[in-house]
């Protein structure tokens, strides 16, 4: 075999194995003005829910053809949760004490089960650690993705007891309004 047969087959299989780890290894940005993440709860006079204004993240796939999560990071900053009422959004910083711990964050640990549903759609079984007022613990979380064109979207929900990451549940009016310990965080997020 001549010389520039082997360089040309050598050139071939080397741009083969760049573009399979292109296509295997992409990584997408979080697009804060296309996710939402909503927390909601319950207090003693009427039910409650803060959204999160600023977030940020990243997702990488070991193999996007097979929805294979290789990392997954969200943060959001802690007094972009926002209510609509000024004095529950002070309370809601006061009990996260915002002033000590300005971000939430979710670290991907590990993926126990990646289902197909077809069309590009994948059912996540996972654990992560969720960080919360300067307190993390492994959380269990399923999820779902969609992958289309440059898009990823991850969708789904946790329920958690806010005492569980040392947050005292807020109280108002001297008392009288006590906020319940359960809430549930509900996310539709964006990654291009």
């Amino acid at each position: 075999m001549n010389i520039s047969i082997r360089r040309s087959i050598l050139g071939l299989a080397a741009f083969f194995i760049v573009t399979l780890n292109v296509i295997q290894a992409q990584e997408f940005n979080l697009i804060n003005g296309e996710s939402k993440l909503t927390v909601l709860g319950t207090s003693s006079l009427h039910d409650w829910h803060v959204t999160a204004e600023k977030q940020s993240g990243k997702i990488s796939f070991k193999n996007i053809e097979t929805g294979q999560i290789e990392k997954c990071s969200i943060e959001i900053v802690a007094e972009s949760l926002k209510s609509g009422k000024s004095a529950m959004d002070k309370n809601t910083y006061k009990a996260l004490n915002t002033s000590s711990y300005k971000n939430i964050s979710f670290q991907l640990a590990e993926i126990k089960s990646t289902t197909s549903k077809g069309n590009g759609v994948y059912a996540i079984s996972s654990t992560g650690d969720l960080t919360i007022s300067g307190t993390k613990k492994r959380v269990s979380l399923d999820f779902t993705i969609t992958i289309s064109d440059s898009k990823v979207k991850l969708v789904g929900e946790k329920k958690i007891k806010m005492t569980d990451f040392k947050i005292e549940p807020p109280k108002a009016l001297l008392g009288t309004i006590t906020t319940g310990d359960d809430i549930t965080i509900k996310f539709s997020i964006i990654f291009k």
